[in-house]
């Protein structure tokens, strides 16, 4: 009878997983959410096993296959360049496994790993492996191994994506990298959100490692009205992850959540569904001066600099320890929303002469090859430092120059020119959103 209990229990126990299963795909499905299920799904390719994780890890443990992108810019044979994750030393050899598309047969050309020059003394590094797609063979999707003699067979099997170029579905994109942390600046979130939308963005892309339950709320909001795509990146599955960007400082398996694989796979997925794409993060917004938005911003740097693919805005530090009050009325939905308000920061810290000053891009993604956080690595374009008279890089945080004084703060209240559509904005959304 025991025997026949824990049959039962068992049972109950598959249907109750697939019951949670199916909600969660049809939740993400009908809110165009990003979230990469972990499932192994049988399908026709070459007999191979579907991946539909975000991240896949080869058998090595060494290697960690993002997505494949078909690239044909170079203009020479046909390539794929499937951006990884891989060991700096201990991975030398990896083979791609095309599954023909016209009679499911297997072709494998050795992949040339060229791995990105920003390592940051991590052993772990975003690496592109370019394989040569082989004639007579159409492929939708690959695998990858280290050896050319393997059996396909329940292999883990990635599709290729980029292969068919369509109009684009917006004009700007902002990616934000690796939100880690359960990260919980609700108010500073919504508020950046909607700066992006005045700004002029219509999508905003977010690889979510783990935030809040009011963040999770928020982000909802957006995703269901298809302006927030979330990718699914759960990077502590395969690797150690560091919150810094330096090894000396956090010595882990790789940087800051894999930041550089995330901006790299997120010009990749949105090179041809967006005219320009923008890299910062979630406390950043590139606030033009001389312009009320980066569609006009970006049309007068174009014409003045036709042969440039990549614009770096300075960035300038808000620091959060010195509010001010600004007297703005209908604020009060505000108080109880948990984060900093941006609207009180307009106190910027000076530069420092023998420090590098880091600038973030706004870059035409169809020029960029390999990027970096705050440079492109690789590009088909030339590129330019914008002026400050232009516009900055309005980037609301903790304070670098800790011991300044406020005195030697300089007041910039550009922000404050969208006031007024920020705060309707954000006044309509709080009364849309329960954080109870």
């Amino acid at each position: 009878m025991y025997k026949y209990k824990k049959k039962i229990v068992l049972c109950m126990s598959v249907v109750m997983a697939v019951t949670v299963l199916l909600e969660v795909v049809l939740r993400n499905k009908s809110a165009h959410i990003s979230y990469s299920i972990k499932l192994g799904v049988e399908c026709s390719c070459c007999d191979g096993k579907l991946s539909t994780d975000t991240i896949t890890a080869l058998e090595d443990n060494r290697t960690f296959i993002i997505s494949p992108y078909y690239d044909n810019r170079d203009g020479n044979k046909p390539m794929v360049r499937i951006l990884s994750i891989i060991h700096h030393q201990e991975v030398k050899e990896l083979y791609c496994y095309f599954c023909c598309s016209t009679n499911q047969s297997v072709k494998i050309s050795k992949a040339f790993i060229d791995m990105h020059s920003d390592r940051f003394g991590f052993p772990y590094v975003t690496t592109d492996l370019l394989c040569e797609e082989p004639p007579d063979c159409h492929a939708e999707y690959l695998s990858v191994h280290t050896s050319p003699s393997r059996q396909m067979t329940q292999l883990p099997i990635v599709p290729i994506q980029n292969r068919d170029v369509k109009p684009f579905s917006a004009n700007f994109t902002v990616c934000i990298s690796t939100m880690f942390g359960n990260y919980s600046n609700v108010l500073q979130f919504i508020q950046t959100m909607e700066m992006y939308q005045i700004l002029g963005a219509q999508r905003v892309m977010i690889y979510l490692n783990s935030v809040s339950p009011q963040m999770e709320k928020a982000m909802e909001y957006y995703i269901v009205r298809g302006i927030l795509e979330v990718v699914d990146w759960q990077i502590q599955r395969y690797l150690r992850p560091g919150k810094s960007w330096r090894h000396s400082v956090d010595p882990k398996d790789i940087g800051y959540y894999g930041q550089l694989a995330t901006l790299n796979d997120c010009i990749y997925r949105n090179m041809y569904r967006t005219r320009y794409v923008l890299l910062n993060d979630i406390d950043e917004i590139i606030l033009p001066f001389t312009h009320m938005s980066w569609d006009t911003m970006m049309k007068s740097l174009q014409h003045q600099n036709p042969n440039v693919g990549i614009f770096l805005f300075e960035n300038h530090i808000f620091p959060q320890t010195v509010p001010i009050d600004g007297n703005f009325s209908d604020i009060s939905l505000w108080k109880d929303v948990p984060g900093y308000n941006i609207l009180q920061y307009v106190h910027r810290e000076p530069d420092r002469p023998e420090y590098y000053n880091a600038r973030k891009m706004i870059v035409d993604p169809r020029r960029v090859v390999q990027t970096s956080v705050h440079s492109v690595l690789k590009a088909h374009a030339k590129y330019v430092k914008v002026s400050l008279e232009t516009a900055l890089v309005y980037h609301c945080r903790g304070p670098i120059q800790k011991k300044l004084l406020k005195t030697k703060l300089i007041e910039d209240k550009t922000i404050w020119k969208y006031n007024g559509s920020l705060i309707k904005n954000v006044n309509k959304i709080l009364g849309e959103i329960s954080f109870q």
